[in-house]
């Protein structure tokens, strides 16, 4: 599979598994794994013992779709995150890079978070 895969991306999988094997989420502290393409951004709030995803946002939700898919839209969903984990009484997190360098669109969506009231 890593054979067939741009050089960039075959980094990228390389971190993210390095990453994985320290990382999990519990129920006390989910995982916030988050995920960027060019035109779409996500965040997932994950249970890694029960397998369970508890929260989730998207750039690709009806209501969403007019978040763009560059800084300032990662940080209003970032904030939009932190929100919904805080109705849900999540106040701490695990982040979750997802392989991806911790600048740019990666770090606004965590200080979106952090900004809202979320510990990680």
């Amino acid at each position: 599979m890593l054979r067939k895969m741009g050089e960039k991306d075959r980094k990228r999988i390389k971190r993210k598994v390095h990453i994985r094997k320290r990382i999990a989420g519990t129920a006390e502290r989910p995982r916030m794994s988050v995920s960027r393409s060019n035109r779409s951004l996500s965040i997932q709030i994950i249970d890694d013992v029960k397998g369970h995803t508890l929260v989730s946002a998207s750039t690709l939700e009806k209501e969403l779709r007019s978040i763009k898919a560059n800084v300032e839209g990662a940080a209003q969903l970032g904030e939009l995150m932190g929100k919904r984990l805080l109705e849900k009484n999540i106040k701490a997190v695990v982040f979750d890079r997802n392989g991806y360098l911790y600048h740019g669109l990666v770090k606004a969506m965590a200080d979106g978070a952090r900004k809202a009231g979320i510990e990680f």
